[in-house]
């Protein structure tokens, strides 16, 4: 395996990729995820949902790639969208060196890296993304997007505040602000297929959350599938003893299938 970090911003070193490149195997083509931690976009907990969710891709033909992206109020929305976004433009610029095909660049996030998830599924053609990056328009949007137990909206009364107030580095965002970047309220033909997982008991994240995704999708007939697991707490990762940090409610084989279950769903996505 090759192990890589690259830069996404020559001024912040606080602002990068880190690459997981399996050996090449003679006419196999691997496809490629972008790995989103949460962290309430207050840190990036790359230690459980970072490092350990690459690995678990790679046995089912991905190259994986962890973002490590603007949070602790030292950039505001939608500077992580833009970072998303330059993350897959670099997976597609380099496709034939990775071994990856190029429209096979699926996405994965968590807490609140599962709001950027859900973000870059459905705000990848905001105007700001293309001032900022020179690309053709749809390079960075995502074959699909795999949002698991995610932040999504800032005005439901499920919604997971500091998330939304790092987010803004704002503690009293306006309306309209919260408006801007909760992903329901963004939903629209411009939305790659979803793949939802979420527990019914989440006490950091309600799974309020992840309904209101799947029902904006179901509103507008985008393609989705959800999963939601009767019982876990918050921050499963990939639910084994190498996430679990010890303690024996984050590990929970069902729920463990999850990684599988996206793997055979992303193989629905053409």
């Amino acid at each position: 395996m090759i192990l890589k970090r690259i830069s996404l911003n020559e001024n912040r070193n606080d602002v990068y990729l880190d690459a997981y490149i399996a050996n090449k195997t003679t006419a196999f083509t691997r496809k490629a995820i972008l790995v989103i931690p949460g962290g309430a976009y207050a840190g990036v907990c790359v230690d459980r949902e970072g490092e350990p969710v690459a690995q678990a891709f790679i046995p089912y033909g991905y190259n994986a790639f962890v973002l490590t992206y603007s949070v602790n109020r030292t950039a505001r929305f939608p500077e992580q969208l833009i970072e998303a976004s330059l993350a897959i433009k670099h997976i597609r610029d380099n496709a034939e060196e990775y071994g990856i095909d190029p429209e096979k660049v699926f996405v994965t996030g968590f807490s609140a890296g599962g709001h950027l998830c859900a973000a870059i599924g459905t705000m990848w053609h905001k105007k700001e993304v293309y001032d900022a990056i020179d690309m053709e328009f749809g390079y960075n949007r995502p074959t699909g997007i795999m949002p698991i137990y995610p932040v999504i909206s800032g005005v439901d009364k499920g919604r997971h505040f500091g998330s939304f107030k790092n987010l803004l580095c704002s503690d009293e965002p306006t309306e309209d602000e919260l408006l801007s970047v909760s992903i329901e309220k963004n939903v629209d033909e411009h939305a790659v297929p979803a793949f939802i997982m979420h527990t019914s008991n989440d006490k950091g994240v309600s799974v309020r959350n992840s309904l209101l995704l799947a029902e904006a999708y179901n509103s507008l007939e985008k393609q989705f599938e959800l999963h939601i697991y009767p019982d876990a707490p918050h921050g499963v990762a990939v639910s084994n003893p190498i996430t679990s940090a010890g303690k024996k409610a984050f590990e929970n084989p069902e729920i463990a299938k999850w990684v599988a279950q996206a793997a055979a769903w992303a193989e629905s996505i053409v």
